[in-house]
């Protein structure tokens, strides 16, 4: 399943947006180094701030939009592969699809009981970068956008399992008590990127935190307005503020640069170990991989193939190797509430003709990783448990014509966060195999397509729905069945309830799966304890952990040499 090799660098580079900027950077470095005074003679030397491309770099392959995970941006953009080192989760998932308990910011007790209660106690020594402490309000601040979701305009499907938190403003201990028969994986609560600061959005909103608990624990609507706009808007990166974005991770947020990147730094008042990198940069899938390469400005890359254009196999100095995976995320149509899909019949017609084989084949042929196609939706795709559901969800990978002919003669527009040719070929396919049911299937990608262009179905003023029509009929996304579906857990004692939660899913039909995520991940031999993860939070879940294993290439501050300028 992984696999590691070198790969060829052709003529052109996937990455060819930013190419200009960073030629300009380049240039600048050299002319403020070499350039002589107007005497005649070398200009002495005057202290420069460094240029984003001389530090450690990690480049995504998707864009950096926000810091909150759980809104719905940060949902569109799987925001929490920058946020979960700034804002680490409860359980860490770790490479191998365990939780690892984050102790370092709390420890969680399962008590028992027919009803499940967890109670959380924060660590002492818990704060945040601007020195003030964590605490339960910021957890309950968590819970109530992941329930009022119209009013937040969240999603954070995990917090609708839990009933109530019992949370006094200020404490350091709570309790969240599930619903009934809920809560199966609670560990997956309160994941990376979802817990933000109460205090600056309380701050932020002309509140104190002790008036935000009352709103929050009353879920006083109007109280919440401004609270609501600033958790799902503050955190966006195009208008960076650093008042608000204070970090409970060991990296914080210092500065968002000219291309989109997103600087961290070491949080000096992070309470558990230290950062190995003072600084690491996040570049976004736009940034131009080659430039940054041969800047010396790229450490670890996440990569759309596993044969990267901008890596020579055949240069003796290649520093690179490039580990492929079958990654653990399940690659999923998410469903209109409203429009040609807006009712349970049209939404089980439509699954009719969409083939996931195909859909698979074509992706393992544009990614160079051999994924399968995926039917189950409560659990992953390699889960032992998959064999419980098999006779439930592989009977949709079959397709059925005259099913889906009763959507004959509609147009279903499928968006996704374009340009991306590889998803433009699992559309295409999806529109061939629904072609032959008489039904229309129209890419509708652009830059910065997402989730929230799909019609939705919210909660008015006075408690009643609200329809809104979306400019896209479903989104093609990674989706991870064990964040979406928390009233199930994984063992073997809940095998019916297991079945009975992928029997209810395919009937409600939110998502249709399609295929495993293919996933590839650039890795510079120098640099250590980088271990490959394909979840949500990608390579970069244990970023604080790594180093480089020698200083060639790396200035005494953690910056990386700039490139001989001649």
């Amino acid at each position: 399943m992984g696999e590691s090799r070198r790969t060829p660098r052709t003529a052109t580079t996937r990455r060819t947006r930013g190419r200009a900027v960073a030629a300009l950077t380049a240039a600048a470095l050299l002319l403020s180094s070499c350039s002589p005074g107007e005497s005649g003679t070398e200009a002495p030397a005057t202290p420069e701030q460094p240029a984003n491309t001389q530090y450690f770099g990690y480049q995504v392959n998707q864009r950096l939009v926000t810091t909150n995970a759980g809104s719905i941006d940060g949902v569109a953009n799987n925001a929490e592969v920058l946020a979960g080192r700034l804002y680490p989760s409860v359980y860490v998932p770790g490479p191998a699809g365990e939780m690892i308990p984050n102790t370092d910011l709390a420890t969680a007790q399962a008590l028992p009981g027919k009803q499940r209660q967890v109670v959380y106690t924060l660590n002492a020594d818990a704060s945040y970068s601007d020195g003030e402490p964590i605490t339960c309000v910021d957890f309950l601040l968590a819970h109530t956008a992941g329930t009022m979701t119209s009013l937040f305009d969240s999603h954070l499907p995990m917090m609708q399992q839990i009933e109530r938190i019992d949370c006094d403003a200020g404490d350091r201990q709570f309790t969240a008590v599930f619903a009934p028969g809920d809560g199966g994986r609670w560990r997956q609560v309160f994941g990376p990127g979802t817990v933000m600061p109460a205090h600056t959005i309380a701050r932020k909103a002309g509140m104190s935190l002790a008036e935000l608990s009352d709103a929050l624990h009353a879920r006083d609507a109007a109280a919440l307005a401004e609270v609501a706009r600033i958790w799902n808007e503050g955190f966006a990166l195009d208008s960076f503020d650093p008042e608000l974005q204070v970090s409970s991770g060991p990296y914080v947020l210092s500065e968002v640069g000219p291309q989109g990147e997103a600087v961290l730094t070491r949080n000096q008042n992070y309470y558990g170990d230290p950062a190995h990198q003072d600084t690491i940069v996040v570049w976004p899938e736009s940034a131009d991989s080659r430039e940054l390469a041969e800047l010396g400005a790229l450490r670890i890359a996440d990569v759309e193939n596993a044969e990267p254009e901008f890596i020579d196999r055949d240069d003796a100095s290649n520093p690179y190797t490039v580990e492929s995976r079958v990654g653990d995320l399940t690659e999923s149509l998410k469903i209109s509430q409203t429009g040609v899909l807006g009712q349970p019949w049209a939404r089980e017609a439509f699954a009719a003709c969409v083939d996931q084989n195909w859909a698979a084949a074509v992706s393992s042929q544009l990614s160079g990783v051999e994924v399968p196609p995926v039917a189950t939706q409560v659990v992953t795709h390699f889960d032992p448990m998959r064999r419980h559901v098999a006779d439930i969800s592989d009977t949709h990978l079959a397709i059925d014509h005259d099913k889906a002919r009763a959507l004959n003669g509609t147009t279903i527009r499928i968006g996704y966060n374009g340009p991306d040719e590889r998803k433009a070929a699992m559309v295409d396919v999806i529109a061939a195999s629904c072609g032959d049911a008489g039904i229309t299937v129209e890419d509708a990608a652009s830059d910065g397509t997402s989730v929230k262009d799909l019609g939705r179905i919210t909660t008015g003023q006075w408690g009643e729905d609200v329809y809104s029509e979306g400019t896209i009929d479903a989104f093609l996304g990674a989706v991870d069945p064990m964040s979406e579906y928390g009233a199930v857990s994984a063992r073997d004692s809940d095998v019916s309830e297991i079945r009975e939660a992928e029997t209810r899913a395919w009937e409600e039909l939110n998502y249709i799966p399609l295929a495993a995520q293919p996933r590839s991940f650039v890795i510079d031999d120098r640099v250590g304890n980088v271990v490959a993860y394909t979840g949500l939070a990608g390579i970069g879940w244990n970023m604080d952990r790594w180093n480089v294993r020698n200083e060639n290439g790396k200035t005494a501050d953690g910056t990386a040499e700039p490139a001989e300028q001649g």
